[in-house]
């Protein structure tokens, strides 16, 4: 795999700095039933990184330390396969967090994970899906043969169970992402779109549409770099650059947490090694810090980070602004 950081690091993105923390963003590990072309973490089924019951036990002594932080987000690879998973969540949720769960779906049909839609569902867990189409055809390229399908199990489960039902305290959001170096579409019309097609085809019902771009780090950028596109691609994404994105960027307000315990200012920058540190540069760990001390402290930034900025700015939670001004959507790879 290429590395990517040496091509990033000159940048001249703009300086910001992190404002109270609200989010904390856990990546339970790297292990993945799945092998998607666009994944900036190189998770899947090879990975054996993940993180154990003590950390587990220092995230949950955070959030009882800082009643600020009112959202846990758990990603991966598939969060669920982490052994750990359903503790989390179960004392997440006793502690009045707000817990959401990055689920690819079809982590709901892997032996061993049947009743985890009930259990997701018992628990209040909103789940934030990934579904980078809504053709078969061009999820399938992307994230494996049957996938699509295997998808669409997952959703009417989670539909049967509440998800995304209108008036339902149980949220389903799907994510959008493109199929190569393109800037995703307006989301709002995105999302009507993908209402209709799943609605009308498929029977399915979601809350919202959060569209993405994909970022020029790990596997997709090393697929970039092979196919020599990589500078065509950031060259899109600093064009598309629209200032009045840095006050929604993500890392203002989230911190992400990698599977050992250690800081980063977002998960880009966890895949890329960009710790946050100390005054004396050493890394910092959930256990050596409290979240005010966070605040007002300067974001690593590197030249990856137009990605969350171009365009409509794209984030954890979906676009960052409206459809005016949209850039080009498309480069050659």
């Amino acid at each position: 795999m290429h590395a990517t950081l040496p091509l990033l690091v000159d940048t001249d993105f703009p300086p910001l700095r992190r404002r109270a923390l609200d989010t904390l963003q856990v990546n339970l590990g790297y292990r993945c039933n799945q092998s998607c072309l666009h994944c900036h973490v190189d998770a899947g089924p090879h990975r054996s990184e993940e993180m154990s019951r003590a950390t587990v036990d220092e995230v949950l002594a955070f959030l009882a330390a800082n009643p600020g932080v009112t959202t846990l987000d758990l990603t991966g690879g598939a969060p669920e396969l982490n052994p750990h998973f359903r503790y989390l969540v179960t004392a997440a949720r006793g502690l009045g967090r707000r817990v959401i769960d990055r689920c690819n779906l079809t982590i709901l049909e892997v032996p061993g994970h049947e009743d985890l839609a009930g259990f997701l569902a018992c628990n209040g867990v909103e789940i934030v899906a990934s579904l980078p189409c809504h053709e078969e055809g061009n999820v399938d390229r992307q994230r494996g043969s049957g996938t699509f399908d295997a998808s669409l199990r997952g959703l009417r489960a989670l539909n049967a169970l509440g998800y995304g039902k209108p008036g339902s305290r149980l949220r389903l959001d799907l994510v959008y992402n493109p199929q190569g170096p393109t800037l995703p579409p307006p989301q709002d019309r995105l999302e009507a779109d993908y209402k209709r097609q799943l609605g009308e085809r498929h029977g399915i019902e979601f809350n919202r549409l959060l569209t993405l771009a994909n970022m020029p780090i790990r596997r997709f950028g090393s697929t970039l770099v092979s196919k020599g596109g990589f500078g065509t691609y950031q060259t899109l994404l600093r064009a598309a650059h629209r200032p009045a994105n840095l006050d929604q960027v993500m890392c203002r307000s989230l911190v992400s947490v990698d599977w050992q315990g250690w800081l980063h200012d977002c998960d880009f920058n966890q895949q890329l090694g960009l710790p946050l540190r100390d005054a004396g540069r050493q890394r910092l760990h959930l256990r050596d810090i409290a979240a005010p001390a966070l605040t007002g402290r300067p974001i690593q930034v590197a030249d990856h980070c137009y990605g969350c900025t171009a365009g409509q700015g794209s984030s954890c939670g979906g676009a960052l602004a409206d459809a005016a001004d949209m850039p080009p959507a498309r480069v050659a790879a």
